[in-house]
């Protein structure tokens, strides 16, 4: 009887340490794959990728190692099967899922890894950046939704009561969503986002007067980073329902105004090749549009518009400050009759001085 055991126990080991060898064998073969190709430039896989899979791959592994009857025979615990399995497939749900997540954030990485969001024309990179950043959450809530339902179905006495439980999901669905309509909403206004695109991240808005940039979508909020670093927290349902300004939407060429209230005896002409002469010395001109312009005209003043372009938000801002305080400058120091003024005029002052004596 002892040589029975004995022999049951070396040939329970042998089975153990075969298996745990080839599994072993299978994570070094996959590591080693995964890092030759994360080497090749010909291949798109990153070089972290080992390291993102790692430990979702020895659980799923070690999932696989727990569920051989010789383990249980090895460590003496064959009254425990129904444990073993139950707890193998719940290490198994738990890590395919997480692999899933990292093959993800591999397969965005890979994805987004050729657009470059700092360059100047970024419209096609921030497009694709929005998309997937949005996207990857969905995919992310319904993968770990999923593996919590396969997770809880493997019980027994759950999934009983799940069967009693949709007897009455009609009503019972009819109660939360009316509860939850507004966050429902706001889930499908974050998918309507990432699929039309009214904003994408980077973008540059003016929302509730304020002038910021898109700098986080999620599902149900999106963050703009104001221009003096505030950050205005505002629901996704907000930019399908409400208007505002997005100046990036389908370029980042922007054309920048100024506008100048100047006195009817103003030289058009002057400020034309003064126009001219402030935006060739600027950094900040794409050498496209700079033009001056007569938009209105009242009892007191003259409208003069300056239209200058840029490559971007930033470059469109600072040349308008710019424009702004070289022109001021240059009336300023040329032509100071020219600024505006409220003229007073005094007819007959003199006769009404004598007839006053």
């Amino acid at each position: 009887m002892d040589q029975l055991i004995q022999n049951s126990d070396i040939r329970a080991l042998f089975y153990v340490s075969l298996t745990l060898l080839v599994l072993i064998g299978v994570y070094v073969g996959v590591a080693s794959l995964l890092r030759r190709y994360g080497k090749n430039p010909r291949y798109l896989l990153p070089a972290g990728t080992v390291r993102k899979v790692a430990w979702p791959l020895i659980l799923i592994l070690f999932s696989l190692l727990i569920r051989l009857p010789a383990l249980r025979t090895l460590v003496g615990l064959e009254d425990y099967a129904a444990t073993f399995r139950k707890s193998s497939n719940l290490i198994f749900i738990f890590g395919f899922t997480w692999a899933l997540i990292k093959l993800l954030n591999v397969v965005k990485y890979i994805l987004i890894a050729k657009y470059d969001k700092d360059e100047a024309d970024n419209l096609k990179a921030r497009k694709v950046y929005t998309q997937f950043t949005i996207l990857e959450r969905i995919v992310i809530f319904l993968l770990v939704l999923l593996g919590m339902g396969a997770a809880l179905m493997s019980f027994e006495s759950i999934r009983e009561i799940g069967v009693s439980i949709f007897a009455s999901a009609g009503v019972a669905g009819i109660i939360i969503g009316f509860s939850a309509q507004k966050l429902i909403a706001t889930v499908i206004a974050g998918v309507q986002i990432a699929l039309s695109q009214p904003i994408r991240i980077d973008d540059v808005v003016i929302i509730e007067g304020e002038w910021g940039r898109v700098e986080e979508i999620t599902l149900t909020y999106v963050i703009i980073r104001i221009w003096d670093k505030r950050c205005l927290v505002l629901p996704t349902t907000y930019f399908i329902e409400k208007p505002f300004e997005n100046w990036t939407r389908s370029t980042t060429d922007l054309l920048g105004t100024v506008f100048l209230y100047t006195d009817y005896n103003v030289p058009f002409q002057a400020l034309r090749d003064e126009l001219q002469r402030i935006v060739t010395e600027s950094e900040q001109w794409n050498g496209e549009v700079a033009n001056i312009q007569v938009t209105d005209s009242r009892a007191n003043y003259v409208e003069v518009r300056a239209t200058v372009s840029a490559d971007n938000s930033g470059k469109a801002w600072e040349l308008r400050v710019l424009v702004r305080e070289k022109l001021i400058a240059f009336l300023q120091k040329n032509y100071p009759e020219s600024i505006s003024h409220t003229r007073l005029m005094l007819k007959n002052m003199g006769e009404d001085l004598k007839a006053g004596e």
